[in-house]
């Protein structure tokens, strides 16, 4: 992870300010280039509203999902934008995606008033950046 040059980053939280606020962060902090295509990247940073499975798959259709321990590969389903289910906690992971092992994790309570509506992908970066450094 710390020789790590480029990454990935997928926000798969259905909020989109606060995965922008994420990514933001990440360029704030400037310790690697974000690419587009995960196939360039070193590591995939997962933004997301569940704890990460393991086995991340990028499809050739940009399809995500998971590959389970038996070997089948289980597609995430298409957001519901609609869906108002109320969301307790956000997950920052950092993903070889050679492997799909899980090299680094955290997750943040998602907040409201009081510690931002919006924050908890980026509190989970800045989380990141203390245990990477610069």
């Amino acid at each position: 992870m710390l020789s790590a040059k480029f990454i990935f980053f997928e926000d798969r939280t259905g909020a989109v300010a606060v995965g922008n606020r994420a990514l933001d962060r990440l360029k704030k902090w400037g310790r690697f280039q974000i690419v587009q295509d995960p196939k360039k990247a070193d590591l995939v940073i997962l933004l997301s509203a569940d704890p990460y499975k393991g086995g991340y798959i990028l499809t050739a259709g940009s399809q995500t999902g998971t590959m389970g321990p038996d070997g089948s590969l289980e597609l995430d389903r298409i957001p519901n934008v609609n869906r108002a289910d109320p969301v307790r906690d956000a997950y920052l992971t950092v993903i070889d995606p050679q492997t799909g092992e899980n090299l680094w994790s955290d997750s943040h309570v998602w907040g409201g008033l009081l510690t931002g509506f919006n924050s908890v992908g980026e509190r989970l970066v800045k989380n990141l950046e203390k245990q990477v450094g610069k």
